[in-house]
């Protein structure tokens, strides 16, 4: 037996098999990534609330989801969550597991991005009669995307290679159907190798597609300056004067 075929390797590369599990691979990234990302957007706007109780919350979700592994976290979601009656699939687990540990660090990003939006902006917009909740939707969270960006684009390439540990609760995805395939025959160079071209396409099309959009963001950010940002948000347009 040879040591390497090339023959074998385009075999897997074009399979129905491999193909599906990357698709279940970008897909449990994909969604756990939104989760994180609605999970961090509200519990960095959270952080801005002057209420103790609730930073304390939020405080205690962060040293939680960040201070323990992600593989105890999908674990315990698919094997300890039924002893409390809530039976999910597994998909579903690793979705709930991966989003609820990206959240805690989406938080971070997005608390960063908010923080960068110069207090002068905040200013501005009250002096427009502009509500708290107002100047958060359209003044400081349009800027603060912008800003996260880079990151986001990070945290969903590492969410993407993160994914691998969910066939710990027998999701099918790129990693587990390689090892499977590679088991029945031994040829691990082959079936690993394919498993690698795959996360390779997929991280490279993620990074033309974060790039994309951060040149878009900057030739929107070069045509509309503050202050017309601001001409758009005038309490007229607002709806907040007659």
């Amino acid at each position: 037996m040879s040591i390497f075929s090339p023959h074998m390797l385009l075999d897997y590369l074009f399979s129905f098999n491999f193909a599906h599990a990357a698709l279940v691979t970008l897909w449990i990234s994909l969604a756990s990534l939104l989760c994180g990302m609605l999970i961090g957007l509200t519990l960095a706007a959270g952080q801005e609330v002057p209420s103790r109780a609730v930073r304390g919350v939020i405080m205690f979700y962060l040293w939680l989801y960040r201070g323990t592994p992600v593989l105890l976290q999908l674990v315990f979601a698919f094997n300890v969550l039924p002893l409390f009656g809530i039976v999910l699939p597994a998909y579903a687990c690793a979705v709930l597991a991966l989003g609820l540990n990206e959240g805690a660090y989406m938080t971070e990003i997005m608390r960063s991005g908010i923080r960068a939006v110069g207090p002068g902006q905040r200013v501005a917009a009250r002096a427009l009669g502009m509500e708290e909740r107002q100047i958060m939707l359209w003044v400081v969270l349009p800027q603060a995307l912008r800003i996260v960006i880079p990151p986001i684009g990070n945290q969903f390439n590492g969410m993407l290679k993160l994914s691998a540990l969910v066939s710990v609760i027998g999701v099918q995805e790129l990693l587990l159907i390689a090892d499977q395939t590679a088991s029945m025959n031994f040829r691990f160079l082959e079936t690993l190798t394919v498993a690698g071209l795959y996360y390779l396409a997929m991280t490279t099309v993620l990074m033309i597609i974060q790039g994309f959009i951060e040149q878009l963001c900057q030739r929107r950010r070069g045509r509309t300056p503050v202050r017309s940002a601001f001409r758009l948000l005038s309490p007229a347009n607002l709806g907040i004067v007659r």
